[in-house]
């Protein structure tokens, strides 16, 4: 270690002196902790051999021994392989069989779309039909010709053939030296038949349906007639009389009561505003039915 000179006495250290002193107790200190600048380079790691990964001689998929897990919601006893000599689960699992599916697992995915010609066979163009097998194109059966074929062109029509008949004079001579045709006796003469210038018999039958159906609207008009007439009858002069009467009673009695309030001028409430229009509208309407009253010919429906 670096040991200053001891200063004289009265002197002061000077500030260099000091900083010595420091920078000595820290390296002394660097080199208690164990610190070295050999410490710089890291030692190289010594890497440790990873043991095999261990691999059970069972399969991952059976069973555990004396499970509950496999035995919910059936009709298994409360506890399943007991010997720990299954394979494969006592129940299979059932796939969303609770809760359904995952939320999101019914939305349609774009890589599921159909692809055209999937769901059928495509046909094949005639193109293709012709060049793949030509045999597909030919008709399983063939249609019976009701007509001759067309003449190749190696069949020559017989030419230059002409005649001098008269085809018009021989049809008329035909006609003229024919014998007439002799009428078999099985054959029926329709000039003598029994029903030959009468009416047919359906149009007899028709007749008489229309003249039922006209019948019938008679009787319904007829119906509605009769009870028009039961319904409808005419006013009496005593009837007359009498409702003329009481209307008149009935008017005397309202004006009576009308006239007692004709003396106030000021009509200040809303009860003596709507007593006067009552009044006035009895009186009118008790006019009206008197004037109806007084004509003639008068009918009242006894339904009403």
């Amino acid at each position: 270690p670096f040991w200053p000179k001891p200063l004289a006495s009265g002197c002061q250290p000077s500030l260099r002196l000091v900083a010595v002193g420091i920078v000595g107790s820290q390296l002394g200190t660097a080199m208690d902790s164990g610190e070295s600048i050999y410490n710089i380079i890291p030692p190289k790691s010594v890497e440790q051999e990873k043991p095999p990964m261990y691999r059970s001689k069972h399969a991952g998929t059976m069973p555990p021994t004396a499970s509950t897990f496999h035995t919910k919601t059936t009709t298994h006893p409360a506890v399943s392989n007991l010997q720990g000599e299954l394979i494969d689960k006592p129940v299979a699992d059932k796939h969303s069989r609770t809760f359904g599916r995952v939320s999101g697992s019914y939305k349609n995915t774009p890589d599921t779309y159909v692809v055209r010609g999937s769901k059928a066979r495509q046909v094949k163009t005639l193109a293709e039909a012709k060049k793949d097998d030509p045999s597909v194109l030919r008709p399983s059966k063939l249609k019976e010709k009701h007509k001759p074929g067309v003449p190749t062109r190696d069949e020559a029509p017989v030419m230059n053939l002409v005649t001098s008949k008269n085809f018009i004079v021989a049809n008329a001579v035909e006609t003229i030296l024919a014998a007439p045709k002799r009428v078999s006796q099985g054959a029926k003469d329709f000039l003598h038949k029994e029903d030959y210038g009468k009416v047919p018999r359906y149009l007899q039958h028709i007749k008489k349906d229309i003249e039922s159906e006209y019948d019938y609207i008679r009787q319904l008009e007829q119906q509605r007639e009769n009870m028009h007439e039961s319904i409808v009858r005419p006013m009496s002069e005593e009837e007359r009389g009498g409702l003329i009467d009481g209307l008149k009673a009935k008017w005397e009695q309202v004006n009576t009561e009308y006239q007692a309030t004709t003396h106030l001028t000021k009509l200040d409430t809303i009860g003596k505003t709507k007593r006067k229009e009552k009044y006035e509208a009895e009186l009118q309407q008790i006019e009206k039915d008197i004037e109806k009253l007084n004509r003639s010919n008068i009918h009242i429906n006894t339904v009403a």
